[in-house]
C-alpha cells in the first residue's frame, strides 16, 4: 500500500513541476508564497512570511509617493458600491467540488 501511495505521489510530483514550468513570473511568485505557508504555517498568525514582509514594505513605500486609493473606488472599476461589498459579505459561498486538473 506504501509503494501505491509513494508512486501517486511522484506523478503528483511530476505534474506540479509541469504546472510550474508553464506558470509566467507573477504566477510563480503567487504559488511559491502559497506553498511558503503551507509549510510553514503560523499557528498564531501574528508573524510575517519573507514574501508578505515585502509585500508590505512595497506597499508602505508606494504610499510614501501616492495617495491612498479610497475602496469605493477599486469598487466601482468592477461595477460594485460599498452596499454590493456589505451585501455580498453577508451571502455564503456556493458550495463546489473541489477541482483538480488534468
Amino acid at each position: 500500500m506504501e509503494d501505491l501511495e509513494t508512486e501517486a505521489m511522484d506523478i503528483d510530483k511530476q505534474h506540479a513541476h509541469q504546472l510550474l514550468d508553464q506558470l509566467v513570473p507573477g504566477q510563480f511568485a503567487a504559488v511559491v508564497h502559497l506553498l511558503e505557508s503551507m509549510v510553514s504555517p503560523n499557528e498564531h498568525g501574528d508573524a510575517l512570511s519573507n514574501a508578505e514582509r515585502k509585500a508590505v514594505a512595497e506597499a508602505d513605500d508606494w504610499l510614501k509617493h501616492n495617495e491612498p486609493i479610497p475602496h469605493a473606488n477599486i469598487l466601482a472599476e468592477f461595477g460594485l458600491s460599498v452596499a454590493d461589498w456589505e451585501k455580498m459579505a453577508g451571502e455564503s459561498l456556493p458550495e463546489e467540488p473541489p477541482r483538480r486538473n488534468g
